[in-house]
């Protein structure tokens, strides 16, 4: 069994203390190290070969999102998967870690299963973005006016291009926060069939996992987000 190597970033000791005790106690996941704030978080993912960096956004000096950015541009760290940490499941610096290159995020209010199961998904290479959680992010694209037409990233629009139709659909889904065996229900073909398709999406649109194509899909308006 392949051991999910983790790294704290958290400025609270104590908050720290309680994630290593949880995190320690499975058998298929460890704490390799911990850090205060974003700058040790980056060097420490370096030295120790992490696999997931539970990351809180607020830190002092430099702070979640800025060192997830730095983890994100490093090739040398492209197997590194951030969780985000936030004081609310949507918050505003949420969208901007998703851009960032999170793989997702998560409350510090959650049960600790959902926690562990955070980490599991991240190393696994998916994208923590449930639909409760997707039409939140959705939500907040919407408050910041991202998604107007004059604002769209016509970069990311003609990017688009290289994806086939069936592409395309798989990529609608995704963005609505749906689960591979959902999207295989949808369009009635085998979930390993979807699995491909959301991996040549990814690869064509240079994107590290499911979190980015959401944010790909809305940005280059090929998803329009409805008020509900």
């Amino acid at each position: 069994m392949t051991t999910i190597r983790v790294l704290l970033a958290d400025d609270q000791a104590l908050l720290r203390s309680a994630f290593r005790v949880l995190v320690d106690s499975e058998a298929d996941m460890e704490v390799v190290g911990e850090a205060a704030d974003g700058a040790e978080a980056v060097r420490l993912a370096r030295e120790l070969r992490a696999d997931v960096v539970l990351m809180d956004i607020r830190m002092p000096g430099t702070d979640g999102l800025a060192a997830t950015r730095l983890i994100s541009a490093d090739p040398g760290l492209a197997q590194v998967r951030v969780v985000m940490l936030t004081t609310f499941e949507v918050d505003e610096y949420v969208v901007e870690s998703l851009r960032a290159g999170a793989s997702g995020f998560l409350g510090k209010g959650a049960e600790p299963e959902e926690l562990l199961n955070a980490i599991r998904v991240a190393a696994g290479g998916e994208a923590l973005l449930s639909p409760a959680a997707t039409k939140g992010l959705i939500a907040q694209f919407l408050a910041q006016g991202d998604l107007l037409d004059d604002n769209r990233d016509p970069a990311r629009a003609e990017r688009l291009e290289a994806l086939t139709g069936r592409e395309r659909e798989v990529l609608v889904q995704v963005a609505g926060g749906h689960s591979n065996d959902e999207i295989a229900e949808r369009l009635e073909v085998s979930p390993l069939t979807v699995k491909t398709h959301v991996n040549r999406a990814m690869a064509k649109l240079g994107a590290r996992d499911r979190a980015q194509l959401v944010v790909i899909a809305y940005e280059s308006g090929l998803v329009r987000p409805r008020v509900e």
